[in-house]
């Protein structure tokens, strides 16, 4: 399965907080729940906002731009299950943080 190389440790955001990352032409947000990091597509379903600039409430993750919430480790949207943002998993290794990406292209 292919990783690629998201962060550094020490750049991840802290326990109930959310933070954005670029990889190319991509951006992601990584979120800290419960000591668990999860990382998900950093664009809201809704208009497109930058879940990543959000705030973490209850476990989800608020999007800036109209509140719309999303569960920061299954992706879903708190209003509508059966929508969601894509998720991924995160790996730490060393001071290295790696993300699994299927089937997805990037442009640099």
């Amino acid at each position: 399965m292919p990783f690629i190389k998201i962060a550094k440790r020490a750049e991840l955001p802290e326990e109930g907080k959310v933070r954005e990352f670029r990889s190319g032409s991509r951006m992601f947000c990584i979120a800290c729940v419960g000591g668990q990091y999860s990382a998900l597509d950093n664009t809201c379903l809704h208009l497109g906002g930058p879940l990543g600039q959000g705030v973490i409430k209850k476990g989800k993750i608020v999007c800036p731009w109209h509140g719309w919430e999303f569960d920061a480790r299954t992706g879903q949207l708190g209003k509508d299950p059966a929508n969601k943002v894509a998720t991924y998993m995160v790996k730490i290794e060393g001071d290295d943080v790696w993300i699994e990406i299927l089937n997805l292209k990037f442009e640099n």
